[in-house]
């Protein structure tokens, strides 16, 4: 088959058009962010495969296509698109491609608004190290992958085993059809709980054998089908973390990982509870936990240094920057953390949360810092600020700062870092964060 992907950069869309092309159909596609320098990386790893890759409006689809693939993100307005339904060339949605991939094999679904991709990741690395080699759809980058020269998305095993994440943001989760299914946790992500409910009440009801549920979210724990499957952190005793990682015991085994924060120990007994349900033993899960990696931009650790330390995290909602931040406060006397929202609608949705859970949170020592909206383009109301989080956390006693341009807060970093603290930069979406995060490091040291 032929398949023409609109916006091919973007994390959900080149992991299906990696996985495709593993499966042997021919790949092309366009994104906007070609247009830019930070685009180079993403596209130079898919061309590597195989995949034509070009600018948004460069060219369009072949009209010998079978499919033009688009996402929710994806305008009328864009060329490629307007093309393809002028032409009659087939068009279909990113999750409806995923939903046919499924059904096709035994697909392991993890959904959750937190830690999707680090289970999704450790659910891989735990198949992948016991044998089963397994594929993988997700929405962030393994390390490992990445060392093969892949983006770390994607990946084509041997067998009919499939990890993917699914999306609640867009409601597309109810598309898919899971042999085994998870659901880590529901907060205000994108969408406000009392929507966001029936969508996982649908995932529920989708999965066909297992569904494996965190109770110890308020939220989720509702959907507990089967409680010999379920899992929360009562099922770990012991949990100690240091720079280098966490550990934790899980029916008198130890678990350790090279990654850091009490979430961390949560998404991994979601992997352990997985592991359990498809027969393995947890002397063979403890030995492949150990293995993993981590995925790209979750609490890395870009550089320790004379007792400083700068971490680079997706973290971009309430629960996840909550939890991004208490983790480095468990091992740093002062947390600086620097925060770039991402969408109009997703800040405005989410500042009066996220102005509580801060405000709750944040020590009298701790410093939170504020840079403009990331805007990616396409029509957006634009009347919410990343200034109006400014006003009410200094009220409540938190040393809380608006830097509009991000580089101008590297000058700020430099005055006020000493030994001790920990640097965390957090944001989603924007492809020139770790970039960023990579300057920050060789400006302080």
């Amino acid at each position: 088959m032929k398949y023409f992907f609109i916006g091919i950069a973007g994390a959900g869309m080149s992991a299906i058009a990696q996985y495709l092309k593993g499966k042997g159909h021919e790949i092309s596609g366009s994104d906007r962010v070609f247009l830019k320098p930070e685009g180079n990386d993403t596209r130079e790893k898919l061309q590597n495969l195989g995949i034509r890759c070009y600018a948004q409006g460069e060219t369009v689809p072949d009209k010998t296509t079978d499919f033009v693939v688009v996402s929710t993100a994806i305008e009328d307005s864009v060329p490629e698109y307007k093309f393809a339904k002028d032409n009659n060339i087939k068009t279909i949605h990113r999750s409806d491609l995923l939903a046919e991939i499924c059904g096709q094999n035994k697909t392991i679904a993890v959904s959750g608004t937190s830690g999707k991709s680090t289970t999704t990741a450790m659910i891989f690395t735990m198949l992948d190290k016991c044998g089963y080699s397994p594929s993988l759809i997700s929405g962030a980058g393994l390390t490992e992958l990445q060392e093969k020269g892949l983006i770390g998305n994607a990946y084509v095993g041997k067998s009919d085993f499939l990890v993917i994440e699914t999306d609640e943001s867009d409601g597309t989760i109810v598309k898919y059809h899971p042999e085994i299914g998870l659901i880590l946790n529901i907060d205000k992500d994108h969408k406000e709980i009392k929507d966001l409910l029936p969508l996982f009440q649908t995932f529920a009801d989708h999965t066909k054998n297992t569904l494996i549920v965190n109770t110890g979210n308020k939220y989720s724990k509702q959907f507990s089908k089967s409680p010999q499957h379920d899992f929360n952190q009562s099922l770990a005793t012991d949990f100690a973390q240091t720079l280098s990682g966490i550990s934790f015991k899980y029916k008198s085994t130890d678990i350790k990982l090279p990654i850091i924060g009490k979430h961390n120990m949560e998404n991994a007994l979601a992997a352990i509870v997985t592991g359990e349900a498809l027969g393995l033993n947890i002397a063979d899960i403890a030995k492949a936990l150990a293995q993993y990696r981590g995925i790209y931009r979750r609490s890395t650790i870009i550089k320790s240094q004379n007792d400083i330390t700068i971490i680079d995290d997706f973290a971009h909602n309430p629960a996840k920057i909550h939890a991004a931040i208490s983790s480095c406060q468990i091992i740093s006397k002062r947390v600086i953390a620097w925060f770039q929202p991402h969408g109009f609608a997703p800040t405005k949705l989410m500042k009066d949360e996220l102005i509580e859970k801060l405000s709750q949170l944040l020590r009298p020592q701790d410093i939170i810092i504020f840079s403009k909206i990331y805007y990616a383009g396409g029509t957006a109301d634009q009347t919410v600020t990343a200034e109006d989080f400014i006003l009410p956390l200094t009220q409540n006693g938190k040393k809380a700062y608006y830097i509009p341009e991000r580089e101008d807060i590297i000058p700020m970093l430099k005055k006020e870092i000493t030994q001790s603290d920990i640097i965390l930069l957090m944001g989603a979406r924007d492809p020139s964060l770790s970039t960023f995060a990579e300057k920050v490091s060789k400006e302080i040291f």
